[in-house]
């Protein structure tokens, strides 16, 4: 028979020789409810609208359940702050069935440097996944990490984690990140299983300016992953004091050495590198595969607005997707990356379709394309995309691909100045020319793609919130005529658009499918970061 379930309450107007057992008897301290060892079904109630200098740490010989976890909240009006001195603000090792929820965790400058504001960490020989982490409706701030759940080396991580309606913001290496142990390509071994993060914002996590081998700055960082859902978030502002000296930067959210991880409907706007790498918005990073980027927004970052890059010869970064997303001025900082980029070593089996690159070049600055391609990537389908720039390369591709590595198809290449596609050595003024000297661009004999108008409604004003991107629906009619009919050739677009709007059997090129006629109210989802 187990005991009865407990509730302790802290507030700074009580005292530590009380039970802690209601409001009216509550401990003073964060140091006297850490004595305690919490049993399944526990709860730990801190006041609200109140600061609670100290630590909080959950051990192995403690911790609920699924069916019974332990609680740490709030209760009366607001939120608790816990105020750390050089240390976590709540740290829970080798244990699970913890759920935070409703509390503000703040950092000082020795915790901004070495220490995470809440931490979960495995280090058990048993190899044992831990079950059942929830936090939500936190706000972090001023850690080396604001969340961070962790596997070491030989040991497993977490399982069933949920992340909601949190904000982790002035950190120093990152907003949110899971990690595991090195990633082992003969025998993928994934620390983490079923991560859902939902209404998240990181922001204005900075980066570490004396890091210099390896990326600080970054947003959300998942790697080491087994099946995710990242949505209805948003990363904006990392970056800005990241090492100018690293030789890898950061990125608004991105995913590395896991599989099967969905990034859908969120936004990464204004994200920063101190160097001369990254500072992107979204990224499909080392050994990446069965994951996709969809319905997400990305503008005015420093590096690509979405990357898809392999740095080693694993063999691992195979069947991605990325489709129905927008970027609108990428790369203004680095011309060097572009609106969508895919570039590395034996990066296979990508589908990028249905995405709209809006790229204009900054004043006084070097053009950056709106697709840009590197040799190192094969079997790769780029269809049905709209690419806009000012005179930019609509496309940019260092290697002459034939259709047997990259096969391109459908897409409408546009150009407000002078129209101009890079591909190898050569340089092209026109769609026809570079079709004839590529053989890209048409599907069996029939030639594909356009370069008409898509006559974007407020394409050149800037994009400062959801509903700026309302206007970002191609209106003009003609695009389909050289759109590739992507059922026709094995591609499942999925059921919506980036908007939400239900798809058609044969979608429209670009992200969002004009309005529907006014017989029938149309399938909506929240847009990205709603």
């Amino acid at each position: 028979m187990t005991k009865d379930s407990l509730t302790f309450y802290v507030s700074p107007d009580g005292d530590d020789d009380n039970d802690g057992l209601s409001p009216k008897s509550a401990w003073r301290t964060l140091k006297r409810a850490d004595e305690v060892s919490f049993e399944p079904g526990d709860r730990l109630r801190l006041q609200g609208g109140r600061r609670l200098v100290g630590e909080l740490t959950i051990g192995p010989e403690e911790a609920g359940s699924v069916r019974e976890p332990v609680v740490i909240d709030s209760y009366g009006a607001g939120k608790a702050t816990i105020a750390t001195r050089g240390t976590a603000g709540i740290a829970v090792h080798n244990t699970s069935g913890v759920e935070i929820r409703n509390l503000a965790i703040t950092g000082d400058s020795a915790s901004r440097r070495h220490e995470d504001g809440i931490r979960f960490f495995n280090d058990l020989d048993e190899r044992r996944r831990l079950a059942h982490v929830r936090i939500s409706g936190v706000d972090v701030s001023r850690f080396r990490n604001g969340i961070s759940i962790a596997a070491a080396a030989g040991s497993l991580g977490f399982r069933d984690v949920a992340v909601t309606d949190s904000a982790t913001h002035h950190n120093q290496n990152a907003g949110l990140v899971t990690v595991g142990p090195r990633f082992e390509a003969d025998d993928p071994d994934y620390a983490h299983q079923k991560v859902t993060i939902t209404r998240v914002r990181a922001y204005a996590n900075s980066g570490d300016p004396k890091e210099h081998d390896r990326n600080t700055g970054s947003g959300m960082v998942l790697g080491s992953i087994r099946q995710a859902v990242v949505q209805r978030s948003a990363a904006y502002d990392n970056g800005a004091k990241s090492s100018p000296r690293a030789d890898e930067g950061p990125e608004g959210i991105w995913t590395y050495d896991s599989t099967r991880v969905v990034i859908q409907n969120n936004m990464a706007y204004r994200n920063r590198t101190g160097s001369q790498v990254d500072g992107g918005g979204f990224g499909l990073d080392n050994n990446v595969s069965h994951s996709v980027l969809q319905y997400n927004l990305a503008y005015g970052n420093d590096g690509p607005g979405f990357l898809v890059y392999s740095g080693e010869p694993t063999n691992m970064h195979k069947d991605n997707t990325v489709r129905f997303n927008y970027s609108w001025d990428d790369a203004r900082k680095l011309p060097v990356y572009g609106g969508i980029v895919a570039y590395g070593t034996r990066l296979r089996d990508l589908d990028i379709y249905n995405n709209t690159v809006l790229q204009r070049s900054p004043e006084g600055g070097e053009r950056a394309p709106a697709l840009r391609l590197r040799a190192g990537i094969r079997n790769v389908t780029i269809r049905n995309n709209i690419l806009v720039t000012d005179g930019a390369p609509v496309l940019d591709s260092d290697t002459l691909f034939g259709q047997d590595r990259v096969r391109i198809q459908g897409n409408d290449y546009y150009s407000t100045g002078p129209w101009k596609l890079v591909w190898g050595d050569d340089v092209f003024a026109g769609l026809a020319d570079w079709r004839d000297s590529s053989g890209q661009e048409q599907h069996r004999t029939v030639p594909t793609g356009s370069t008409a108008d898509p006559c974007l409604v407020d394409a050149a004003a800037p994009v400062t919130d959801r509903a700026g991107v309302g206007n970002l629906v191609a209106t003009c009619g003609g695009l389909l005529a050289g759109a590739m009919p992507l059922r026709s050739v094995g591609v499942d677009p999925g059921p919506v658009d980036y908007f939400g709007e239900r798809l058609s059997t044969t979608p429209p090129v670009g992200a969002a499918a004009p309005p529907r006629p006014a017989d029938g109210s149309p399938t909506t989802r929240p847009r990205p970061g709603a």
